[in-house]
């Protein structure tokens, strides 16, 4: 079952809409999954549904709602691309991780408790990265995360678990980013990175001419055993 929500911003003076997929019974957990700069389009509401199929309740709240509510973006269309880049650098992420901390406290009520974990792609995988660093997120999942190695000073908060799946052609994040990334988290006792040569961003989106269906099938693989393990 889906539905669209209100959940309360941290402050409680506003509130910010997010989609909604449960599963046919009790959730074993909850996981928030963080949009892409395309907004909460057709793909990340599939990305929940597929979750609230193997029992999570799916919450993929809207973080562009400061800048325009309910944003729905096609990568695959020129301009709606563009648009979506230009909203990337209007996007304030300090902000839209209080919005997904929001989106936690939310779930886990929702929930009566149980774990939430996260999962984000492109931006939602940087701010899945500070979801994991800021947040009491129990598992925290990034896919092309983009902007990390300007964040590496904050891997000394990451208490909870983190995967970072990394493509090695990624046109936003070079070669020496990837290195960066590994030489600041390899040791981290919480954080793993999956290296996927050949693959560009946005290989695993649900949709589009960007995926690439043996790379997003590895990698959905292996965050979903990521969340069996750490969310069950």
């Amino acid at each position: 079952m889906t539905s669209t929500v209100s959940i309360p911003t941290l402050s409680g003076g506003d509130e910010f809409s997010a989609y909604v997929a449960r599963p046919a019974g009790d959730p074993k957990a909850a996981i928030i999954v963080i949009q892409e700069i395309f907004g909460v389009n057709a793909g990340i509401r599939r990305k929940c549904d597929l979750l609230a199929e193997q029992g999570y309740l799916a919450v993929a709240p809207d973080l562009f709602w400061q800048l325009e509510r309910g944003i729905e973006l096609d990568p695959d269309v020129e301009p709606e691309f563009k648009r979506a880049l230009d909203l990337m650098g209007q996007f304030d992420p300090d902000e839209g991780v209080r919005d997904i901390e929001a989106a936690i406290r939310w779930a886990r009520a929702e929930t009566g408790g149980k774990k939430v974990g996260a999962v984000g792609y492109c931006l939602g995988g940087k701010l899945a990265y500070m979801t994991a660093a800021r947040t009491d997120s129990d598992a925290s999942v990034g896919y092309y995360a983009v902007g990390v190695p300007d964040m590496l000073g904050e891997a000394k908060a990451i208490a909870n678990p983190l995967m970072l799946h990394v493509p090695e052609e990624d046109g936003f994040v070079d070669k020496a980013a990837q290195k960066a990334m590994h030489e600041g988290l390899d040791d981290h006792p919480k954080v793993t990175l999956h290296d996927y040569p050949g693959l560009d961003h946005g290989f695993a989106t649900q949709f589009g001419d960007r995926r690439d269906d043996a790379g997003a099938t590895l990698a959905d693989e292996r965050t979903d055993a990521f969340f069996a393990q750490h969310l069950g």
